[in-house]
């Protein structure tokens, strides 16, 4: 039987998504081929020869790009199975129906993916995605939230890459010199044990994780390395939700490859509480850590339910400067409760603490997205100003009530998407101008050293999620 696998869009790495239910369906004797639609075509005669497809949706421009290849897929191949699998599958299951797909998994998919495949699926288990939605209302949905159901716990085997592009055709490590090195990514562990009002992946795993076996990382990480990674992304939404998992992995791959360095997202929370392991990271090739700050401002980090304070914020930026810890924050800029004053506030802030090359651009223009089943539609005031769930957009939209904020976002969205390659204190003063001159405030005579700086090593990948 021939399985088609496809990627739309997984952040410029090449997909575990597809690497890890390849091995299940390869192990399971079916002939299976892989496509990245963001690093290749698929001709409708490769659509048309597919007894089963399956569309891998890890975040929300996959789920929207991934749309219109199902109706390719039923119009080249009206027999095929279509299966949508991932995260952002089971927070889309009902739309993704209605569009044709006939199976619908959340993110620990590999087992009943090949039961899908093999049709052995039992039929409760192609109507559960990962989640049960429960709407309380009659308003289109606003009234919707998810209750998670169990998800399985699975054995899980080493990622087969074989038939994806190489890692030359994906996102690189750019270095401070102006070199670029071959990046491979993983997942050491699958969900998270916090629930952040704004995550989506809340709805799915509600505060459930998953550790992925030492042996089988080590071993995904070795085959990347043997086709030329000389780092390594850790994929994880927290790579510190099991801290002593983290530490020895860390520790084992360090010495297989010592040449070899990583990166890893992990919260300020955790910064703050594992301080102890900022110099492991540090003597064991970590190049830099993606840290969630989201905001500087107390009332809208209450609101999101981050778990940490502007105050901790600037903590944990001393503690990993003293470990010799690059951060690299990321922000939701733009949320129903930013102000003007907030945001220039936060402008500044980050100027203050010299994290202006750490920041990529697109940060200063992320609007705050509201998903179905989102815990953001628990308060009351996004209840009342949210409009019910677009089938376009994937999300609930939303306005400010000051409509300089929605004109503002706009015009950061586009100053920083025109100009994507140029330096990172340009694009940071080009989104200050906007901003003062939105506030109407006088733009401030610059007093601080503007030479340029090292920035930090980042990947080249320029959009987010």
């Amino acid at each position: 039987m021939s399985v088609l696998l496809l990627s739309t869009y997984d952040l410029g790495r090449q997909p575990f998504g597809l690497a890890s239910p390849a091995a299940w369906l390869r192990r399971a004797g079916l002939e299976v081929r892989l496509v990245d639609l963001s690093r290749q075509r698929v001709e409708e005669s490769v659509l048309a020869d597919a007894r089963f497809a399956g569309l891998y949706l890890p975040m929300h421009t996959a789920t929207r790009l991934a749309l219109p290849v199902i109706d390719r897929i039923k119009a080249a191949n009206p027999g095929a199975t279509i299966c949508a699998f991932g995260l952002y599958a089971a927070l889309n299951e009902r739309l993704l129906r209605e569009r044709g797909a006939d199976v619908v998994l959340g993110p620990e998919f590999e087992a009943d993916l090949v039961a899908a495949a093999l049709g052995t699926l039992p039929a409760a288990a192609r109507a559960r995605p990962g989640f049960a939605a429960e709407p309380t209302g009659g308003d289109g949905g606003l009234d919707a939230l998810m209750s998670p159901i169990s998800l399985p716990k699975l054995h899980f085997i080493a990622p087969d890459r074989s038939g994806l592009p190489g890692l030359d055709r994906y996102a690189a490590l750019q270095m401070p010199d102006g070199s670029r090195r071959l990046a491979g990514a993983t997942e050491a562990t699958r969900g998270c044990k916090h629930r952040c009002r704004h995550c989506p992946i809340v709805p799915v795993y509600d505060g459930a994780f998953r550790v992925v076996p030492l042996e089988v990382v080590l071993a995904d990480v070795r085959a990347q390395v043997e086709r030329g990674a000389e780092h390594i992304t850790f994929g994880d939404p927290d790579f510190f939700n099991g801290p002593t998992h983290a530490r020895r992995l860390v520790e084992a791959l360090h010495a297989e490859w010592p040449g070899v360095t990583y990166d890893a997202t992990i919260k300020v929370e955790h910064l703050l509480a594992h301080r102890g392991l900022l110099g492991t990271l540090v003597s064991t090739g970590c190049l830099f850590v993606t840290t969630a700050v989201e905001s500087l401002d107390d009332a809208v980090l209450a609101k999101l339910e981050k778990g940490h304070s502007r105050a901790d914020v600037i903590d944990a930026l001393r503690l990993s400067k003293e470990a010799g810890l690059a951060l690299a924050p990321t922000f939701v800029a733009f949320t129903p409760w930013t102000s003007l004053a907030s945001y220039l506030d936060m402008l500044d802030i980050v100027e203050a603490l010299d994290l202006v090359d750490h920041v990529a651009p697109v940060q200063w223009s992320i609007r705050l997205l509201i998903t179905e089943g989102s815990r953001l539609l628990e308060l009351e005031d996004i209840r009342r100003r949210v409009s019910a769930f677009d089938p376009v957009t994937l999300a609930h939209s939303w306005t400010h009530l000051d409509p300089r904020i929605d004109a503002l976002q706009q015009r950061v969205m586009t100053t920083v998407g025109v100009h994507l390659g140029r330096p990172r204190r340009e694009s940071f003063a080009a989104v200050r101008a906007l901003a003062s001159d939105a506030a109407g405030a006088v733009p401030r005579t610059e007093q601080r050293d503007r030479l340029a700086r090292a920035a930090i090593p980042y990947l080249n990948e320029p959009w987010y999620c």
